[in-house]
């Protein structure tokens, strides 16, 4: 018997379809071929997930065709028309908007301290302070996170090392990221680089209230939150919706920079957070070459503030080319072991020994 396209085509109207009719009736069958005693056709399924699904279709095809007078060898390709479906895109998260309504402060679930660290006016090494303080903690074996709420200008990403965005399973909880022992979330994680946050004070609010709520943060002995300077909408929202431990103060020591000090001071005061205590940064530089000692910004008037209001000073930290070196390149000078490292682990002990951290 000579091999035709209409007996194959009548082989395979028999083979029926699982949702109905069969492979000819629902226009599947592409291109048969016949060589001699040889047959090849296509079986071109709606969808990727179809083919997928019709492996004993094709088995039930190709038998068909084989048991035909004449035929000898049967070859069925399995294909798919179109594209294969996309995977679902991961849950998108919208950082800001505005804050939604609590009954009174909160602390994330399994938090035990919240610590503010603030300050008057920028470029005293608050951000600094923050993130060496942080790791001095842990490594001390404190169960440590750092949340950067410096909204407008975030810099914990540069100086912990980490920039890419946390995971979100399910578009409403965050999962922050890890860094030299330290559980880190920043707005920074959050925005494009190198653009700006252009948002009111109802936004800076909401975006807070997210980081500190949604953020997966898991169990922490303490939680230093690093604000930014002033005396803005994040402070305000921080002190009244947050329980907090209590807040410590960065300054340098140079009249100007006591002035906005003793400014962000009086606010934790209004608003009834207790000040654990004032930390003098770039209070000396010490010379490499000759070890000589330049009180370059003054001297005392943190250890002169910090008496005067009767709370402790909780370290001295000398302007040094490392921290700002270890800064930039992402590792904190605090995870070294030099002479900065020890500074911030005394200041460390401080605090876990006062238990404030």
């Amino acid at each position: 018997m000579t091999l035709t396209t209409e007996l194959i085509t009548a082989a395979l109207k028999r083979v029926a379809l699982p949702d109905g009719g069969d492979l000819v009736s629902r226009d599947l069958i592409r291109a048969i071929q016949i060589d001699g005693a040889a047959v090849r056709f296509v079986i071109e399924a709606p969808t990727p997930e179809a083919a997928q699904a019709m492996g004993a279709v094709r088995e039930a095809a190709q038998a068909a065709v084989a048991a035909v007078p004449g035929v000898a060898s049967v070859q069925v390709a399995l294909t798919a028309h179109g594209p294969a479906a996309k995977p679902a895109a991961p849950p998108s998260l919208k950082i800001g908007g505005h804050p939604k309504p609590q009954d009174g402060p909160t602390k994330p679930s399994g938090v035990q301290r919240i610590l503010a660290i603030g300050s008057g006016k920028g470029g005293v090494g608050k951000s600094t302070v923050s993130s060496n303080l942080a790791v001095a903690l842990a490594k001390q074996g404190r169960k440590v996170g750092l949340l950067d709420a410096d909204i407008y200008g975030p810099s914990q990403p540069r100086m912990m090392g980490v920039n890419k965005r946390p995971a979100s399973p399910d578009g409403k909880t965050i999962i922050p990221l890890h860094a030299h022992g330290v559980t880190l979330m920043s707005i920074g994680f959050m925005m494009e680089e190198g653009k700006a946050v252009v948002w009111r004070g109802p936004m800076l609010m909401g975006a807070l209230q997210q980081m500190l709520g949604q953020v997966q943060w898991g169990e922490l002995d303490v939680l230093l939150v690093d604000l930014p300077p002033g005396t803005g909408d994040v402070q305000l929202t921080l002190c009244t919706k947050s329980e907090l431990t209590g807040a410590i103060v960065v300054s340098t020591p140079q009249d100007v920079a006591l002035i906005d000090a003793r400014k962000a001071l009086d606010m934790f005061k209004t608003l009834k957070t207790p000040v654990l205590g004032l930390i003098e940064n770039m209070s000396m530089f010490v010379c490499p070459d000759c070890g000589a000692q330049h009180e370059i910004f003054g001297t005392g008037g943190v250890a002169a503030e910090a008496q005067k209001m009767g709370v402790p000073l909780l370290g001295a930290l000398p302007i040094d080319l490392e921290t700002r070196l270890a800064g930039d390149n992402g590792t904190p000078v605090a995870a070294g072991d030099g002479p900065m490292a020890q500074a911030y682990a005394r200041i460390a002990k401080g605090l876990i020994d006062g238990g404030m951290a």
